[in-house]
């Protein structure tokens, strides 16, 4: 069969639309987990009714994904192992690919089931570190070589401290609101059947479009991720590079190529390298724990100034002969990952040469680090699909068993507005947090600022859904690899 014009096998035809299917459920399931704690508000306070209020938040969830930039879905791609990244038609990225999304949606599916707003980023991070454990111990590197620690501290921190952000934040804010705005009903439960005032029903319908908004930029770019690795691996030439990029960008690209080689060659001394041994040398820097050598700044000399010689050639991407657009994308990948590498692991420090190197590395994440607007679309109808439907659990967990008494008008928009803030400023950093755990923290926050108590039970059981939620996911990810892997090998014949 031929898929966007490549010649595809059968095996691979299915295991493609295996892999799509498995991807578009994961944000469909993301959608009704995670994103009900958007709507809970709202509902709560009688601002909308609920069938309203989930499809108003799915549009906006739809929107904020058609309107996300992608960095965070490239920032979930770099804790994967690169040779798993670079490969991801083998037999061990088909296995990598399922892995992951089957263990998200196994563990998405049981805590929405039991009502518990656990996290979709942890879920995903949880299932990566099982693949790059799994993985590391195949090849007999151990347990630790297998994940990108420091990418993983990085958002890991995110995740950490995006919680605290959301509980601290809303229960100031809320204070803050009390010293500003002396309006007894503002702070107590809303009478039953009675709606709030409409200026309060404007500001949490803000409230909760930021949150949905904020959520599909983020949360929606962990499937966009995994569709351009299943993309890319297995009709690579159609998706390996970005087709419609500028081509009038193409003569300064080439010319930062020349530029990059000429600086880095003094660094690499007497060290001279084939281009195949380049791309070698280059792999093994981008591992985990992969150290700069003299060879290293040789391999990004020469393979930078392949680069420039095949740019050079044509009048746009589209043009590339199809046999050459993989290999150009390993190329592109592994020179901008090691540019990103010394810069900051601090081996390169002259200020204008640091400058230099990172629009350096922006200019060829633009050719290999990009989402069709198709995928986005997908993706965002998905979500918004999974928004409108099986939201209710969450909703009552989040809108009855956080605090004592019902939730009041200003704990609602506090409690979004953090949310909010908080989602679309690690949106920008392109990191990936949990709305779960943010917004459920500020409930919290709210509920303790106001002093409307917390119900221990429920709070103990979203503290061990968050606890549980990494190592579950871990073996998950690990058990379903190394499965998969041996399926693909010896039923499929896939190496």
């Amino acid at each position: 069969m031929v898929l966007w014009g490549e010649p595809v096998t059968l095996v691979a035809g299915f295991f493609l639309l295996l892999a799509l299917t498995l991807s578009l459920s994961f944000e469909f399931v993301n959608g009704f987990h995670d994103t009900a704690n958007a709507v809970a508000t709202v509902i709560y306070t009688h601002t909308l009714k609920p069938t309203y209020a989930v499809i108003w938040s799915g549009c906006w969830n739809l929107l904020g994904v058609l309107m996300s930039s992608g960095a965070v879905a490239y920032t979930i791609v770099a804790l994967l192992p690169v040779e798993l990244v670079l490969h991801s038609g083998s037999g061990a990225g088909f296995a990598m690919i399922f892995a992951l999304l089957i263990s998200a949606i196994i563990w998405n599916v049981g805590t929405w089931y039991l009502g518990l707003p656990a996290s979709s980023s942890h879920t995903m991070i949880g299932a990566i570190m099982g693949v790059g454990v799994a993985n590391s111990v195949m090849h007999g590197r151990g347990w630790m070589g297998g994940i990108n620690w420091g990418k993983a501290q990085e958002v890991g921190a995110a995740l950490l401290l995006s919680p605290l952000v959301g509980f601290i934040g809303a229960a100031c804010l809320l204070l803050l609101l009390k010293y500003l705005i002396r309006r007894k009903d503002l702070y107590e439960s809303p009478v039953k059947g009675s709606t709030p005032p409409l200026w309060i029903r404007g500001v949490l319908m803000l409230t909760c479009t930021l949150v949905s908004f904020f959520h599909g930029s983020n949360d929606g770019q962990k499937g966009m991720g995994l569709m351009m690795l299943i993309l890319v691996g297995l009709v690579p030439a159609a998706f390996a590079l970005n087709m419609a990029d500028d081509p009038a960008r193409l003569p300064a690209t080439v010319a930062e190529m020349r530029e990059l080689s000429a600086t880095v060659k003094p660094l690499a001394g007497v060290a001279k390298v084939r281009l195949d041994e380049a791309i070698e040398e280059l792999t093994r820097f981008a591992k985990e724990g992969g150290k700069p050598t003299d060879t290293t700044y040789a391999a990004i000399a020469v393979s930078s100034e392949m680069i420039a010689d095949k740019l050079d050639e044509i009048p746009n991407i589209a043009t590339i002969p199809r046999e050459v657009r993989v290999d150009l994308r390993t190329e592109i990948y592994l020179v901008a990952d090691s540019i990103h590498k010394l810069v900051e692991g601090k081996r390169i420090t002259d200020p204008d040469i640091v400058a230099a190197l990172k629009k350096d590395k922006t200019d060829l994440d633009r050719i290999v680090k990009y989402i069709p607007d198709w995928v986005k679309f997908a993706v965002a109808i998905a979500l918004g699909l999974g928004t409108m439907i099986g939201w209710k659990r969450i909703v009552v967990t989040v809108g009855e068993k956080i605090g004592k008494s019902h939730l009041t008008y200003a704990q609602g928009a506090c409690a979004e507005l953090m949310a909010a803030a908080t989602i679309g400023l690690a949106d920008f950093m392109g990191l990936p947090v949990s709305t779960t755990h943010v917004l459920s923290s500020g409930i919290a926050g709210s509920m303790a600022a106001n002093k409307s108590g917390l119900q221990k039970d429920t709070l103990i059981s979203i503290l061990m859904a968050w606890v549980l939620t990494l190592p579950v996911c871990i073996f998950l990810g690990a058990v379903i690899f190394s499965t998969v892997l041996y399926v693909t090998l010896h039923v499929f014949g896939i190496p």
